[in-house]
């Protein structure tokens, strides 16, 4: 990846809607070379997939807790299990004092309560620990 592949990545994660020819103009190419490199960019992997950002407390989901998730078994096989529960954002194996690590979103703390019985449901799951943000000052997309 070199430069000019970075900044057609940067112009994206700001906003994914540019045409071509606005992503072209920021680089210094043609909307012809940049819909190319964006093509290339895609078949390798580097940009897996193109979405938007919705508020989360616009849709109903204003609740985020981060759930540290402690197993007696194993948990780098049950990627389905936690998966198949849709409030879960993310879900990352870790090393530590807890298995896995999840980011969840739902629209109230009872709802999260329920999220959090479904974890006890999935097999070897043992605990739960998990903490609600109150706020968050920002987030921000993979660094290039």
């Amino acid at each position: 990846m070199d430069d000019i592949d970075r900044a057609l990545v940067r112009n994206l994660q700001e906003d994914a809607g540019r045409s071509y020819a606005a992503l072209g103009a920021a680089v210094g190419l043609s909307a012809g070379a940049a819909h190319e490199r964006v093509r290339k960019l895609r078949e390798r992997g580097v940009i897996r997939r193109t979405t938007v950002e919705v508020d989360p407390a616009a849709v109903g989901s204003g609740v985020l807790a981060y759930v540290m998730v402690d197993a007696n078994a194993w948990m780098g096989d049950s990627a389905a299990a936690f998966a198949a529960i849709a409030e879960i954002q993310e879900a990352h194996v870790i090393a530590g004092s807890a298995s896995v690590l999840v980011k969840v979103r739902t629209a109230t703390t009872e709802q999260l309560q329920d999220v959090l019985r479904r974890l006890y449901a999935i097999d070897g799951v043992s605990g739960t620990q998990a903490t609600v943000v109150l706020e968050t000052f920002f987030e921000r997309p993979v660094p290039l």
